[in-house]
């Protein structure tokens, strides 16, 4: 119970597995390890851990702020929670390409699935923003390389090349970054701020290995569904900031209530009761190793 039974190796091949499938995976993101649990229960194919909501989190913008060891560790802390694969988000690598290959394994050991390296230059900022500044495409190719060089204790670890090159470099040169990022070693692309259906059919078109399709709100892509990215050939959808932005939000509504109001007692209604918050970290189960932890009723 205080880990999923799923093996990070096992995650790996299911990954594998459902990418061969041909079904379209969702992905939201999970903002901490209680949420990655709700995802797996509603059924979703896997968890995203996103760079942005993790900066976010500490109280920072998304700007590359965060460190290594602080990505790696909260990856744990939520691939842990769930038999679900999860990916994350490694921003530009956290350094040079030495950096990569250790974050890499790290990612690794910490049981997640796969990562996304994207070629901005630090600082960084998110990828629906105007004016982002890209590192050449040699450069790119060398982190590439040098995070295919950190499997080495598990090959079906996966690498995603994220590519920012659509806003300031056209459609046709995000393509060409993408194709040799395949060629480097990337075995999944994420072509960031693709504008609409034609864009996405285009870059399915031109490029062979599997896609993912981030769709963020207030974004400049429009927000496709997901039949329409099933059939436009993608084959994983994240939700990076859905679900950090839903909880802000009603918790921004809940503190004007109490503010307004001087107690909480409208919007209790509103609220995840203690018995879904219970079974949902399966509270009961723990009983199992000293049955004084669940000695009363709700």
């Amino acid at each position: 119970m205080l880990f999923t039974e799923t093996t990070a190796a096992e995650k790996r091949m299911q990954f594998r597995r459902q990418l061969k499938g041909g079904e379209l995976l969702r992905f939201p993101g999970a903002f901490n390890p209680l949420s990655a649990m709700l995802i797996e229960k509603k059924g979703f194919e896997g968890v995203y851990i996103s760079g942005s909501v993790l900066s976010n989190d500490l109280g920072y913008p998304d700007i590359g702020f965060t460190t290594q060891t602080e990505v790696a560790h909260r990856g744990r802390q939520i691939a842990r929670t769930t038999k679900l694969p999860a990916i994350i988000d490694i921003d530009t690598g956290f350094g040079e390409p030495l950096n990569v290959t250790r974050t890499v394994q790290e990612l690794i050991d910490f049981g997640l699935v796969a990562c996304h390296l994207e070629d901005q230059m630090n600082p960084k900022r998110c990828g629906h923003l105007d004016n982002k500044t890209l590192v050449s495409t040699e450069d790119m190719i060398k982190k590439i390389k040098a995070a295919a060089r950190g499997k080495t204790s598990d090959n079906n670890f996966m690498i995603i090349a994220r590519t920012d090159a659509r806003a300031s470099e056209g459609l046709d040169k995000a393509i060409d970054r993408a194709k040799a990022y395949v060629d480097a070693g990337a075995e999944m692309i994420f072509p960031e701020a693709l504008a609409d259906e034609k864009e996405f059919e285009i870059f399915r078109q031109r490029i062979s290995v599997p896609l993912l399709a981030n769709m963020t709100e207030f974004g400049k892509s429009k927000l496709l569904n997901t039949t329409e990215l099933k059939n436009l050939g993608f084959n994983v959808v994240i939700y990076p900031v859905t679900l950090l932005r839903l909880a802000m939000k009603a918790a921004d509504i809940g503190l004007d209530a109490i503010m307004t109001e001087g107690t909480q007692e409208n919007i209790v209604k509103d609220m995840q009761t203690r018995k879904e918050l219970y079974d949902l970290t399966r509270y009961e189960e723990y009983s199992s190793f000293d049955q004084s932890l669940f000695n009363f009723k709700l």
